[in-house]
């Protein structure tokens, strides 16, 4: 996962010597390591959650714009870019970050994506074309309450941030149970597939309609 402050997420279990490394799974740039910033906050998404994930979307995620929010390692929206994702906007408020994700662009020449060291809730309203999907992995410690992802889909569902057959993937700790079953769920999305793997919950939804009054 990702960085705290909302760049983030952490989990509970110890940290090794080796876990500011990061494995790029699949695509153009598979087997790519990666030495993210060794910052105890910043946790990438395990290789088999992103393995799953990105199963679901097989090749679904060709030619997609894709926001990475709360970007950290960077892992999935690198694995997006690496699998044919026609561009990716990461954005974490962190300096370091933004710093190494813009390194590591350049290191894989890639020319499709953007970073922009800011906070989420900030950037959100902001968005000037909507995405084909994002992956949304907050800090545990921030992401401890539905509340905040209900924040953040509301502000994504507003008009012209998302496609009207948009995806999201959320990750959050697995105590918060089904998305479906949060207080302020949107009732046009829908729950399309969700896994756990030890405290970490992982799901992908999908707008299932849009809202009447976005499109």
């Amino acid at each position: 996962m990702k960085s705290k402050q909302r760049s983030s997420s952490t989990h509970s279990t110890p940290r090794s010597t080796s876990a500011n490394r990061l494995r790029i799974i699949g695509g153009q740039w598979r087997g790519t390591k990666l030495l993210f910033p060794d910052h105890a906050a910043i946790r990438p998404t395990p290789d088999r959650v992103r393995e799953t994930v990105f199963n679901w979307l097989q090749q679904e995620i060709v030619g997609t714009h894709c926001l990475d929010l709360f970007a950290g390692s960077g892992a999935l929206g690198l694995e997006a870019l690496s699998r044919g994702a026609a561009c990716v906007v990461f954005v974490d408020r962190e300096p370091v970050v933004g710093r190494y994700l813009r390194d590591t662009l350049t290191r894989l020449k890639c020319t499709q994506a953007e970073v922009l060291s800011q906070d989420a809730l900030t950037y959100l309203p902001r968005i000037t074309q909507p995405f084909n999907g994002a992956f949304l992995d907050p800090p545990f410690a921030t992401a401890a309450s539905s509340d905040l992802f209900s924040q953040l889909l509301q502000k994504l569902d507003a008009p012209g941030r998302m496609t009207p057959t948009a995806w999201m993937y959320l990750e959050c700790p697995s105590s918060l149970g089904s998305p479906s079953t949060w207080p302020h769920w949107l009732s046009h999305w829908r729950v399309h597939r969700s896994e756990q793997a030890g405290q970490v919950g992982y799901h992908l939804v999908r707008r299932a309609s849009p809202p009447h009054s976005s499109y």
